[in-house]
């Protein structure tokens, strides 16, 4: 057994803990577990058994370093290595005025590039509540799943629905890395490279998500988007969208405009910890909901309801009477439908009870339309409530507030609506409605062909120029003048559907906003089609509306956001459908 001279430790680390290298050159909430999977995820080894300008030559010296990059969905899961990286010590550092370098070798490797191929998006289907599974995920990004139709009767290792053809949660993932060294072995060994034994170690555990940061901006911190148990009201949803309001402030700035028709208006967000401070007693939660709150014009209050079908993926546990509470550790991110049409359609109402009767709080049905002929706006924010009496909810987040948008459909054009990846990892939405154009962009792929002979006609008469008697000919191009075809042919056409809308005149912050839609990899349109309709009819469970997710190419090659002249700017927003127009090949 060979173990390694001295001492290794983590040094620089992505949580930026007490411990890190970094720990005083960044801000106080350097603990915070949530990061962007592009930036950069620096972990480093330090090993103090040479001072760094001397090389390794004794037994059990640190030659290389092993790092294994492992991410996971939840603590339920595997952990899955995606990545082992070798390597050895970093350049020599030295001191300024006499060279003279510092103790301890430096093993630093950069991952982000390796989690990041991890992520990708989950979409929830339209007018669904919540996805299936936070692990799971709903409709997911990355490469497209294998179709294996499984036997119904299930006699051949499948069922009819697959257990197999699914994949893991495209917006998040854990990470951890592992690290072992190589060391000179022994004089047994002739000193060859071995690795040492019962040495290694793992970096704290963080989780990722499919985010972006602008330089500009300088922000890579993510504290307010992490909730926790802390009723400090900072938190917000995993959208820059700015329809975000403080517990404490009373001015709207800028509601959301959404339409009582729209089915897909989702928040998602990342929970850390499924407590709450200050319940009376304990900060055991029962329960948790999205609570909605609508306004009259006046800004008077009118009906409070909740949505709460994300409270299906959290973990549970049981406390020492048998009750079911929500764990402390959650880390995984949810997602609810906050729309209007979804709204009046599910939206529940809490109902306080006795808890050794039935399992507090339990949601009853809300009799009624919930947004009214009379709502103005509606305003979102996450509770958590007490496992036990009086029962008390927790404000846990800032508002996300939206506006009832009445105005009347352009029948003849429709509006559009585009859903897309945004800066955060979570999902964004917009309706745009002006000045529709849809058109095609066609081109050919042109050969030159032989053309027929036009020498010879086959005819119905002979030489003498009598008429023959009709004849059964064996085809209809036999000596027939064939000229309906040769020369320049068409073997393919390749056409693209081409359309552009303009937004509603918006303010320099809502435009700044909406330039994410042509920064996004992943664009969708909602379109309502002959196909999407036979997914509801199929499986309404699976596909509970009529309209579906299409993807889009944004084709702006620039934008403009501010026009200090004019004020408002109105952005035109141009797209091709990714499936192409299918035509039919020569």
């Amino acid at each position: 057994m060979t173990l390694i001279n001295g001492n290794a430790i983590w040094g620089i680390n992505p949580k930026d803990s007490n411990g890190s290298q970094l720990s005083y050159m960044t801000q106080e909430f350097r603990n915070n577990i949530l990061k962007s999977a592009n930036d950069q995820l620096r972990y480093e080894i330090v090993w103090d058994g040479r001072f760094e300008g001397r090389e390794p030559y004794l037994e059990g010296d640190v030659v290389n370093v092993i790092f294994e990059v492992q991410v996971r969905m939840s603590v339920n899961f595997n952990w899955n290595t995606i990545g082992v990286i070798r390597k050895s010590r970093d350049i020599v550092n030295r001191k300024y005025n006499n060279g003279n370098a510092p103790n301890g070798h430096r093993f630093t490797v950069d991952v982000s590039q390796l989690v990041a191929d991890q992520l990708s998006y989950s979409l929830c289907p339209i007018n669904k509540g919540t996805w299936q599974s936070n692990l799971l995920g709903g409709m997911n990004g990355g490469i497209t799943m294998q179709d294996n139709v499984i036997n119904k009767d299930g006699n051949t290792g499948g069922s009819a629905i697959s257990l197999y053809n699914i994949s893991d949660n495209g917006t998040f993932r854990q990470l951890r890395v592992g690290a072992s060294f190589e060391i000179i072995g022994s004089n047994a060994n002739n000193g060859a490279l071995e690795k040492a034994t019962n040495t290694e170690m793992y970096s704290e555990i963080i989780s990722v998500i499919n985010s972006v940061n602008q330089f500009e901006k300088d922000s890579v911190y993510y504290e307010e988007f992490l909730f926790n148990e802390s009723d400090l009201l900072t938190y917000r949803f995993l959208s820059r969208c700015p329809n975000v309001l403080d517990a404490s402030s009373i001015n709207y700035d800028f509601k959301k405009p959404v339409r009582e028709d729209e089915e897909a208006e989702f928040l998602q967000f990342y929970i850390e910890d499924g407590r709450a401070q200050n319940m009376p007693g304990s900060t055991a939660v029962g329960a948790m909901g999205l609570k909605v709150e609508t306004f009259l014009k006046n800004g008077s209050a009118e009906n409070t309801f909740y949505l709460r079908d994300f409270e299906g993926n959290a973990r549970t546990s049981l406390d020492s009477d048998g009750s079911e509470y929500i764990s402390h550790e959650q880390n995984q991110i949810f997602i609810q439908n906050v729309s209007p049409s979804y709204i009046n359609n599910t939206a529940a109402l809490k109902t306080p009870s006795n808890k050794s009767i039935v399992a507090f709080p339990y949601w009853t049905a809300y009799a009624g339309n919930k947004i009214t002929a009379s709502t103005s706006y509606y305003r979102v924010s996450l509770y958590k409530f007490g496992l036990y009496g009086p029962y008390a909810e927790r404000l846990q987040s800032k508002y996300s507030v939206y506006t009832i948008d009445r105005e009347s459909k352009n029948i003849p054009y429709g509006f559009v609506r585009f859903h897309w990846l945004n800066s955060m990892g979570g999902t964004d939405s917009y309706t745009a409605k002006r000045d529709v154009v849809e058109g095609l962009t066609i081109s050919r792929d042109v050969v030159d062909k032989k053309s027929g002979d036009r020498t010879w006609y086959q005819a119905n008469k002979n030489h003498n120029g009598d008429v023959s008697p009709n004849t059964s000919y064996y085809s209809d191009t036999m000596r027939g003048g064939d000229i309906y075809k040769g020369g320049r042919e068409v073997t393919n056409v390749n056409a693209e559907r081409v359309q552009s809308v303009y937004t509603e005149p918006l303010n320099k912050y809502v435009a700044k906003w909406l330039e994410e839609i042509m920064l996004s990899p992943n664009v969708w349109i909602e379109m309502d089609t002959d196909a999407t309709k036979m997914g509801n009819t199929r499986n309404p469970y699976l596909r509970p509306s009529s309209k579906e997710y299409i993807p889009v190419i944004i084709t702006n090659s620039d934008i403009e956001t501010v026009n200090q002249s004019e004020g408002l700017v109105k952005l035109n927003i141009e797209y091709t459908l990714s499936h192409k127009v299918i035509t039919q090949r020569n």
